[in-house]
């Protein structure tokens, strides 16, 4: 059975629900209902997704226009995983921020929240299945501009000030992908990926590693690497609990995973690793060194958040399959357990009324469940074992030591050192929060259940990924071998007609590995 048509619908199915509650806009109960059952049919279609992609991928051409004339969606081991795991925590999110009252008239109008909202998935989700660099683009755009009106709910002065940071950041990347994606096509003709990854082998290797350099230069914005990171810490915290939790869980990956698909599909080889290999060591250090001078919470995990982003980059500059399954298992973990993170700073504000650790202090007598909440996923974040979180990060350092390079053993060193720094200051801001005697008069609210619910589904997900570690970690790593492979994709995307020569006897000869793969090989 053909089961192609269920790739475009992550991204359908959002665009469609948007335009509905738009035109709700008078009917809130209507519009919740609709924006929940949306997101539950994304997630169903993305766990579709992830089963079928590992037989191999399911691809779609948007308007019956052949590949690589159109533009077609790709549904591989990679773009399923991304967007399961997305699909779950947005869901997550949704239900948090509806009870909170976020798509009410406390923050904003219903009619914003919500098709913006639906509006952002889509752009997420098309940005993991577009198998067109210029499309890429778009999904970019798509969940920016969604993201500038996320930002400034409220209007608040603090607010449209972050907000204005943000815009201006998104933009200056934006233009530095488009001018990229101008210098591709220049180069090649094409911006198909998988027909990118035929002919960027024949440009000249200077002009290939200036078109290299330029795209990761605007995902490192995006994904907030350092030293294109210093927008981050001042751009969230200052929106909403639920708004700030999906951009720290899921704006950046978006971010990583273009790094990922890019680098793995379009350039191999390695012309850049070592120089990954630096922006890495020193996203986790400045990150965490920021994040221990912090008294906000919701600081504290921004910095957090760039640190972190710190490990994804050295397993992808390993370049190994080791490496690359690590960075792909890591990036689900992260993505889940900091906005985790978020939403419980969010129950932290309601409960204390404020998020400065120095005002502060016994939440624990008050809201004991919120204690164990933030407590679970800030263990997995500084990686106790045998959380998904330690598990990552085995994998970091043992692909970091099969490497052998000296940077690849700093690499090793600075991974140590960021993950022990992130203990200490997640511990501090618990025991501040939870355990010191509060000051003099601290107010205590009640929290909707709802809140609280839906952040404990998302705890629970969380130590899902460390009970499912293995099937996880193996999926994971079919996703690696398929990257490094590059013809499963290409195949799967290209008709036998449109392959270069070279290219055709590439993929007949290595039918057998990709029938491996896809039947779930070795990884």
């Amino acid at each position: 059975m053909d089961w192609s048509w269920l790739v475009p619908l992550p991204v359908v199915l959002p665009l469609s629900g948007a335009g509905l509650t738009l035109a709700l806009y008078r009917k809130p109960s209507l519009q919740r209902v609709v924006s929940v059952v949306t997101l539950v049919l994304v997630l169903l279609a993305a766990g579709g997704l992830l089963v079928l992609a590992d037989r191999g991928p399911l691809t779609v051409e948007v308007g019956g226009w052949a590949t690589p004339v159109g533009i077609g969606l790709v549904a591989d081991r990679l773009s399923a995983l991304m967007l399961t795991v997305s699909a779950a925590v947005v869901l997550c999110v949704l239900v948090y921020s509806l009870a909170q009252g976020l798509a009410g008239e406390q923050f904003a109008p219903v009619s914003v929240f919500h098709p913006t909202y639906l509006v952002l998935v889509a752009g997420v989700a098309n940005a993991f299945l577009s198998g067109d660099l210029f499309n890429v683009y778009v999904g970019f755009e798509i969940l920016l501009a969604a993201s500038y009106v996320l930002i400034t709910l409220g209007g608040t002065r603090e607010r449209l000030r972050a907000g204005s940071i943000y815009v201006v950041v998104a933009l200056v990347s934006s233009v530095l992908f488009l001018t990229a994606i101008a210098g591709v096509y220049a180069a090649t003709g094409t911006l198909n990926l998988a027909q990118l990854a035929q002919r960027l082998g024949d440009v000249d290797p200077t002009v290939r590693l200036v078109l290299q350099v330029m795209l990761l230069a605007a995902f490192a914005v995006k994904s907030a690497v350092f030293p294109l990171s210093a927008w981050l810490p001042d751009s969230y915290p200052t929106a909403p609990a639920p708004v700030t939790a999906v951009f720290a869980g899921l704006l950046t990956k978006v971010g990583i995973y273009a790094m990922i698909r890019t680098q793995s599909l379009l350039f191999p080889g390695g012309a850049v690793d070592d120089w990954l290999m630096v922006l890495a060591l020193l996203t986790m250090v400045v990150g965490i060194l920021g994040a221990v001078a912090q008294d906000d919470i919701k600081r504290l995990l921004s910095f957090t958040l760039v640190s972190h982003i710190g490990f994804m980059v050295f397993g992808l500059a390993l370049g190994s399959d080791a490496g690359w399954t690590a960075s792909i298992y890591y990036v689900v973990h992260h993505i889940t357990v900091q906005t985790a993170l978020f939403l419980v700073a969010g129950l932290v504000e309601r409960y204390g009324g404020t998020l400065s650790l120095s005002r502060l202090g016994g939440l624990a007598r008050v809201a004991p469940v919120v204690a164990v909440l933030f407590f679970v996923p800030a263990m997995n974040l500084a990686g106790i074992p045998p959380m998904s979180g330690f598990l990552g990060k085995v994998g970091l350092l043992q692909a970091g030591v099969a490497a052998g390079t000296p940077l690849a053993w700093t690499l090793v060193v600075g991974s140590v050192l960021t993950s022990l720094l992130t203990l200490y200051a997640l511990v501090k801001a618990w025991n501040k929060a939870f355990w010191q005697e509060p000051p003099a008069g601290m107010p205590t609210r009640r929290v909707p259940r709802a809140m609280v619910g839906a952040t404990s589904a998302l705890v629970a997900f969380s130590l899902l990924l460390t009970a499912a570690a293995g099937p996880l970690y193996a999926y994971a790593g079919r996703a690696a071998v398929a990257l490094r492979e590059r013809t499963p994709y290409i195949a799967a995307v290209l008709p036998e007609g449109s392959r270069g020569a070279g290219e055709s006897a590439d993929v007949a000869d290595d039918e057998g590995t990709a029938g491996r793969l896809v039947t779930g090989g070795a990884g």
